[in-house]
């Protein structure tokens, strides 16, 4: 049985589109994917991205956390989920150590999830500290999601699976790594477990909703008075 809704053909959802969609302050839907069934309905349900993630390695494969999974793995995967899109956005994530050695590495695995797996999209887990990484991606016409704040590739750093964002100071990287995401032209970033729930920016140089921005100067003008 299709779920493809009845009325207008649908348009595919593209690099250029989303930012279209963001202009006008539309909403951008996003969900996971694993496998050609999922998948399929997923994209039948006109969802905008699609994201093959690395938590397929516990949701799947049953490994006890992101670091195990393999290159190898996630292009299987994300072959499969390739099969069952037609309309979405594909996003894939990059798994750990497929982009932390060199930059010229990252950009050899990354292209191989657009040529082997038709993703559109990678996707890799850091804010600042990735930035320079982004452009070299970017450099080779693959686009790039970011992901900040609970990143699980990081989990033996943090000491677990731990909520992001519980202090000012949290917060203040939180904007920073946003903010660096943006100028390193990533097409999006995920936000995982941030307590605050502010998207994290620094001010109009990150083009967020008002009533984000708003919340974000509330935030702020805390840590201005905690200064004083």
């Amino acid at each position: 049985m299709s779920l493809t809704p009845i009325g207008e053909p649908r348009q595919k959802i593209t690099v250029a589109s989303l930012r279209e969609k963001k202009l006008r302050h539309e909403p951008i839907t996003c969900l996971t994917a694993y496998d050609y069934s999922s998948a399929r309905l997923v994209d039948e349900a006109v969802i905008d991205i699609i994201l093959v993630g690395d938590s397929l390695a516990q949701t799947m494969l049953g490994y006890e956390n992101t670091l195990s999974v393999t290159i190898d793995e996630m292009l299987h995967h994300t072959k499969a989920v390739r099969r069952g899109v037609k309309h979405a956005l594909l996003i894939a994530d990059m798994p750990y150590g497929s982009y932390h050695t060199t930059p010229d590495e990252a950009v050899r695995n990354a292209a191989r999830f657009v040529k082997e797996a038709g993703a559109e999209a990678v996707k890799i887990e850091g804010g600042e500290k990735r930035a320079d990484l982004i452009h070299h991606i970017i450099d080779a016409e693959i686009p790039v999601a970011g992901h900040i704040g609970l990143t699980p590739q990081s989990v033996n750093v943090m000491g677990g699976f731990k909520v992001q964002g519980k202090t000012l100071n949290a917060i203040e990287q939180l904007m920073r790594d946003a903010v660096a995401l943006d100028h390193a032209g990533a097409v999006q970033s995920f936000r995982a477990d941030v307590l605050s729930r502010q998207y994290p920016a620094d001010s109009e140089s990150y083009h967020l909703p008002k009533e984000t921005r708003a919340a974000l100067e509330t935030v702020l003008e805390r840590k201005r008075g905690m200064r004083r």
